[in-house]
């Protein structure tokens, strides 16, 4: 198993709209591609940078599902959320393979 985990720190001022954005449109929209089994947001505790930061995890079983999200899918939803929330977040990407 396969994590594609995004790592989010977002502004304050933005916090409860995003988590409720994250949570009723922009996850259920990345599970509706079909590229990912499932799906969790986490948030760190005893951040020292400002705002909030949370993990947020999509899981998928071979290196395909996520080669066809990045391929047809990704762009079009990162661009939602970047308008969305222009200059209240920073973002890192990583992929994590269960051992």
């Amino acid at each position: 198993m396969f994590i594609y985990n995004v790592t989010v720190n977002i502004d304050e001022s933005v916090q409860n709209d995003w988590i409720n954005w994250m949570k009723n449109t922009h996850m259920p929209d990345v599970m509706k591609t079909g590229c990912f089994t499932a799906c969790k947001i986490l948030k760190l505790l005893y951040v020292e940078d400002q705002g909030h930061t949370y993990s947020i995890q999509y899981q998928f079983l071979k290196m395909s599902d996520y080669e066809n999200y990045t391929k047809n899918f990704s762009s079009k939803l990162q661009t939602e959320h970047t308008q969305r929330y222009k200059d209240k977040y920073v973002a890192f990407r990583t992929i994590l393979q269960e051992i």
